[in-house]
């Protein structure tokens, strides 16, 4: 769709918000703005992403009591962050997290955000392809095959190759989610995604229940295993998962764009952050449980032989699966904050790109084309935005926000927004500096046990 001349005054600035609000003559019939529950739904799909498979390996290193702890803190101070994302973004009198930071810092300082969010959303959704094709054709890993379960079902064919199954599913399923031009327009797939995360939750703890029922499993430590300085250095390793686990700030003012009530966007966010605090807290605590010091990074990895209970391998193959749905119907929500940010990178003062079909469905084909592509063909992708995914999710998240509240142009700041933009900061940096330096190391260790060999 193209706007006539006579609607070029929705020809946006960088104030502008990169979705339009809704307004009359809307293409989309009958739309009159997001509920409260699709923008809950919306969300929380936002943040439940791959990430959650990670957290009860934090937790297994932190011990019982200081995992869960973390992870309520997470979810306090993400809520903070994002109360003064739409407190400053009142007082800028802008409508996008871009918008906001160019009224505190400038025009450069936009463009930074909206290359971290770029990078970080691209990063996590090729992430997303390599898991979907792991779950359903399977993957090498020290030279075992593990068998996705299009494979066990069916055996080896070329239909159940990974590049035939992940072009059938891009195709298929998600280039038509990838298609609305409204975040609200995936409010079902969205709920369908996190009753999908709630079943998988549902499974864990009743398997976990079952096991310590009949003592198949401890109770799971409480406090982290200090045997040596090594053990105690590799706590702060969990620092990154823990502190990404919220990241949703890229999508919280296209959701408060369309909502019928702007003002309910900071109980929307409490409702999410309390849900999805909920569904990591039961996923890590069982979890651990289920598998105690057996429990491995990607905790989907510990559902790939018997559970020890009947109807073992059917529970991992619905585990599996659900899973597999789920990162599919996650997939939409994040490319639609990909595309808005990259379209505003390289079309600033364009008109917004729902008004624009030609410009939409490039800008689209380009970024699936190349996500698919990344998953497919290039092996060390994985590593590489492990590196630059993980820094640009903790700018997005955190130092942006700290530094609009420190900057404070139109001079509303609390003392409490200034205490908690230093603990942001902090946090910030030390997990970044984790994060590369882990990095580092295991590049330089990899690369050192392939010289000797």
């Amino acid at each position: 769709m193209t706007i006539p001349i006579a609607d070029m005054k929705f020809r946006r600035t960088p104030k502008s918000p990169l979705l339009p609000k809704k307004r009359s003559g809307d293409s989309e019939a009958g739309f009159d703005g997001a509920s409260f529950s699709g923008a809950v739904f919306n969300l929380s799909t936002t943040i439940v992403g791959a990430g959650i498979m990670a957290l009860p390996a934090a937790v297994k290193q932190l011990g019982l009591i200081p995992g869960l702890i973390m992870i309520v803190l997470g979810a306090v101070l993400t809520e903070s962050s994002i109360d003064m994302i739409l407190r400053f973004t009142r007082a800028s009198k802008t409508s996008s997290y871009s918008g906001l930071v160019g009224d505190s810092f400038g025009g450069p300082s936009r463009n930074l955000l909206q290359v971290c969010v770029v990078v970080n959303n691209l990063g996590m959704l090729v992430v997303y392809m390599i898991i979907m094709g792991d779950v359903l054709s399977g993957t090498w890993s020290d030279g075992v095959h593990h068998s996705g379960v299009m494979e066990e079902w069916f055996g080896q064919r070329w239909w159940t190759a990974r590049f035939s199954l992940l072009l059938v599913t891009t195709l298929f399923v998600l280039a038509p989610l990838v298609s609305f031009k409204r975040v609200d327009s995936l409010r079902y797939t969205s709920a369908l995604s996190v009753g999908l995360a709630v079943v998988f939750v549902a499974i864990i703890a009743g398997v976990a229940t079952v096991k310590l029922i009949e003592g198949g499993v401890g109770f799971p430590r409480l406090m982290p295993k200090l045997e040596n300085q090594a053990s105690f250095w590799k706590l702060f390793t969990t620092i990154p998962i823990l502190v990404t686990a919220y990241i949703c700030h890229h999508n919280i003012h296209p959701i408060e764009n369309e909502l019928v009530d702007p003002n309910q966007m900071k109980s929307i966010v409490r409702t999410s952050l309390t849900f999805c605090s909920s569904v990591y807290v039961a996923t890590s605590f069982f979890g651990f449980l289920l598998f105690g010091d057996q429990t491995l990074d990607d905790v989907l990895a510990n559902f790939d032989g018997d559970l020890g209970i009947p109807y073992s391998l059917f529970l991992d193959d619905i585990v599996r699966v659900s899973y597999g749905l789920h990162l599919m119907l996650v997939f939409p929500i994040v490319f639609f904050s990909l595309r808005l940010n990259l379209d505003g990178l390289l079309f600033p003062y364009a008109i917004p790109i729902a008004f624009d079909n030609r410009r939409f469905y490039l800008i689209t084909a380009a970024l699936m084309g190349f996500i698919f592509l990344g998953a497919n063909f290039i092996p060390s992708i994985w590593d590489a935005f492990q590196f630059t995914g993980a820094t640009a999710a903790i700018s997005v998240g955190y130092i942006f926000p700290a530094a609009v509240a420190l900057r404070d142009t139109h001079g509303i700041a609390t003392n409490k927004d200034r205490l908690v933009s230093l603990v942001m900061i902090l946090l910030a940096v030390s997990s970044s500096t984790v994060a590369i330096s882990s990095d580092i190391y295991s590049y330089f260790c990899s690369n050192k046990g392939a010289a000797q060999s």
